[in-house]
């Protein structure tokens, strides 16, 4: 499930297979951008913006993709087997004399003007991961409607980028609140704005997430050996402790 890190780690992959380098292959497998053909262009850099993926290239280009659920971007050698998924699957091909990055399942993918970029991020609120992290906006942000409960504040990308279902769940555990407490009746809510921070940058360089409280329904927790429990949010799946984390449950 793509969130702020693994974002992070596959604009990096892309950034450097393909940057500093011009396309030799080019193929956008939608309809909109079926025709486009950005072969015999440099690519300048690969940026992550949230869970957005920002591929720039020369002559004032962006290939805007979005990973949402399933998505990925997997990176090839020059003899490698694509082995991303089946080939109906494949949205996207970008590549080099060294190097082919393939876009798998890709919901969103398309061409804009590089000047045209806040168009499809310009909403977003402080990237977590990003040069423009600012925790003071981002908590502003977050009591902006003191109704919504703490699990829909962090989700809405407005308010801070980069925080998915997963690290909701773990966010939620390391502050000790549930999900659904409404955000102004938190004590303190700065501590997620600490929390989120700390999160994503401890994963941002591991292959493999250490989690409190995700996928781990029935298990002990790791703070007070309660079994997790877990539960349906809007087609999410939530998992909590019932004892180290006080508020409403469903």
């Amino acid at each position: 499930m793509p969130e702020g890190d693994t974002v992070l780690q596959t604009a990096r992959r892309l950034h450097t297979a393909l940057a500093g380098r011009p396309l030799t292959r080019s193929d956008l497998r939608v309809p909109r951008f079926a025709t486009s053909d950005l072969t015999g262009r440099t690519v300048l850099d690969v940026t992550p913006r949230g869970k957005h993926l920002l591929t720039r290239v020369e002559g004032g280009l962006t290939l805007h993709s979005h990973l949402r659920m399933d998505g990925a971007w997997r990176v090839y050698g020059a003899d490698e087997r694509w082995r991303g998924g089946p080939g109906h699957q494949i949205r996207a091909i970008l590549g080099n004399a060294q190097r082919t990055a393939v876009g798998y399942r890709l919901p969103v993918l398309e061409l804009i003007r590089t000047a045209d970029e806040h168009s499809v991020v310009g909403h977003l609120g402080p990237d977590i991961l990003g040069p423009d992290w600012d925790p003071a906006t981002a908590l502003r942000n977050l009591l902006t409607d003191p109704a919504l409960t703490v699990g829909e504040a962090l989700l809405d990308q407005r308010n801070l980028a980069g925080v998915g279902n997963v690290f909701r769940c773990e966010i939620c555990f390391l502050t000790r609140t549930t999900s659904w407490l409404p955000i102004g009746d938190l004590p303190a809510p700065e501590r997620l704005v600490t929390a989120a921070k700390k999160l994503l940058e401890a994963n941002r360089e591991r292959s493999r997430r250490h989690l409190f409280v995700y996928g781990r329904s029935g298990l002990p927790c790791r703070r007070c050996g309660t079994p997790i429990s877990k539960t349906s949010d809007n087609e999410r799946p939530v998992y909590w402790c019932p004892r180290c984390q006080l508020g409403p449950v469903p």
